[in-house]
């Protein structure tokens, strides 16, 4: 038996306030500090494109991106994200203005069962954040934390190249 009661202040979990940028939009929420991300938007906000995949960041069906960079959401605490700015596979574009991504991803049949689809999305859309032009290269490497099963990975590269293409063009 442990020597701290159970009802100790230490024992006591208290919910944080974090304020951070989801998609554009001023966001306030109260979590545990060690609660995962994935779960907060999930279950707490509502933002079911990340899904659990693996749970240990080596799959991208989680993936989110923090201040332009892709990263999985499956491991962030929520103390990681205070402040900063959180966008999801809903914050790139809406069915009736889809971005340049998700367009060129439904012109090239990129995606069959659509798992891993929204972490592929944010990761190549983080890849032309900083590289509006890259090359197939780059795109494969961007690409490469993503687990696909399906055998879809030539459309994809493909699709960020056609996409990367359209988003040059004035």
């Amino acid at each position: 038996m442990s020597s701290r009661s159970s009802t100790s202040p230490e024992a006591v979990e208290r919910p944080c306030r974090f304020k951070f940028q989801l998609n554009g939009t001023a966001t306030t929420v109260d979590a545990d500090p060690d609660q995962t991300l994935l779960d907060v938007l999930r279950d707490r906000l509502g933002v079911t494109g990340p899904h659990f995949g693996c749970g240990a960041n080596e799959c991208g069906a989680c993936y989110v991106m923090v201040d332009g960079r892709a990263m999985a959401s499956c491991d962030m605490p929520m103390w990681s994200v205070a402040g900063k700015d959180v966008v999801t596979i809903e914050g790139l574009g809406t069915a009736k203005q889809p971005h340049a991504l998700q367009r060129a991803f439904i012109s090239e049949q990129a995606m069959q069962c659509g798992y891993c689809v929204s972490g592929i999305l944010i990761s190549a859309a983080a890849l032309l954040k900083r590289n509006p032009s890259p090359t197939e290269a780059e795109v494969r490497t961007a690409l490469d934390r993503n687990l696909c099963r399906c055998g879809s990975h030539n459309r994809m590269v493909r699709a960020v190249l056609r996409a990367a293409s359209k988003m040059a063009t004035p």
